[in-house]
């Protein structure tokens, strides 16, 4: 009860209708029992995988048996990354793994990424694809370097996934690799964020970023129906704030009334982020939230992106709009106290 109280909703109307929604969640492991997304003896590509949730999501999924091919700019922390990993493995003698130096800020980086992995891999292409390199940079809109920090979110969090999707998707539906409707798929998986369901003041230059991921996973999602001989599973990861060098370095430009409105919200780290990542993978869900408030706000905000469950989303998100009456007060309340406090943004970054 302690995040209802915070989010200033009466309790004797939360009470039951979140006891409700806490067994509904609960009845989710019930569906999908078969593993739906199994590593062993695969080969993935992970981006962004030398720090942070990369790298843990990494190190477990060469705990279950996943060749790797890890992608990131900074060589050294690559090579250690791959020295964690072979360490992690579940059968070392049979797994392999490799990394690829790559700015996903490039433009047409991915289709070099992809063909050096085919090198490697005896000519075949990976079976999962996991874009999760990301990078941001909160501020005000109106700050002098808002709409530069905007381009460069856009090009390593949006296009930095949209050309490696482009790449991996090309190779995965040639006609030459066609196999059966009833083979076993390829993944694509993006990462985008809380913030891609529910913007906060500051971070204007990031969440649309996100939220393109959103509509691109959605438009493959139903594209991707034209090869049904080329199975290929879409996936999108909503992670919150993690524990991180990511982190560290947006705080640098966070403005402070952003940083008083995430206080409550306590950062997790990359290694619990990325193991309910892959739970919600194996459980074969498209949206996959990684946090309990991740999925009302998921449910939320679903319009026409596939569901994991029709019934228990359509349930969800039949409720979550009477939280966000109160959520969206309160949030909003704090902004205009801040700003009766503080005065105009611009005379209190001078001050």
């Amino acid at each position: 009860m302690d995040i209802i109280q915070q989010l200033g909703i009466p309790l004797p109307l939360a009470g039951g209708a979140l006891a409700a929604i806490i067994a509904i969640i609960a009845s989710m492991s019930l569906f999908g029992r078969k593993n739906q997304f199994p590593v062993e003896g695969k080969t993935i590509l992970i981006t962004g995988a030398s720090e942070g949730m990369g790298r843990a999501a990494a190190l477990q999924l060469s705990a279950k048996g996943a060749n790797l091919i890890l992608v990131s700019r900074n060589v050294g922390r690559l090579e250690e990354a791959l020295v964690e990993v072979r360490a992690a493995a579940k059968s070392p003698s049979a797994q392999r793994f490799t990394y690829i130096s790559a700015d996903v800020s490039e433009h047409d980086y991915a289709a070099r990424v992809i063909a050096e992995a085919l090198a490697w891999n005896s000519g075949k292409a990976p079976d999962i694809v996991w874009c999760i390199a990301g990078m941001s940079t909160p501020m005000l809109w109106t700050d002098d370097e808002s709409m530069a920090a905007t381009r460069r979110n856009m090009d390593v969090n949006f296009f930095g996934s949209a050309e490696m999707s482009r790449a991996i998707l090309r190779e995965w539906l040639a006609p030459e690799n066609s196999t059966s409707p009833k083979s076993e798929p390829k993944h694509i998986i993006f990462t985008a964020s809380v913030l891609a369901l529910f913007a906060i003041v500051g971070y204007g230059p990031y969440t649309p970023t996100k939220w393109a991921l959103r509509g691109l996973a959605d438009t493959l999602a139903m594209e991707l129906n034209l090869y049904p001989d080329n199975p290929v599973k879409v996936h999108v990861i909503y992670p919150a704030t993690i524990t991180s060098p990511g982190l560290e370095r947006e705080n640098v430009t966070k403005p402070a009334i952003t940083l008083e409105l995430e206080k409550e919200d306590p950062p997790e780290s990359p290694e619990t982020v990325a193991s309910r990542a892959i739970a919600g993978l194996e459980r074969g869900e498209y949206n996959v939230a990684v946090s309990f408030l991740g999925n009302l706000m998921r449910c939320g905000i679903q319009g026409g992106s596939p569901r994991n469950n029709w019934v228990l989303d359509t349930l969800l998100g039949w409720f979550v709009p009477i939280i966000y009456f109160f959520v969206l007060r309160m949030m909003n309340g704090s902004v205009r106290a801040w700003a009766k406090v503080n005065g105009h943004p611009a005379k209190a970054k001078a001050t």
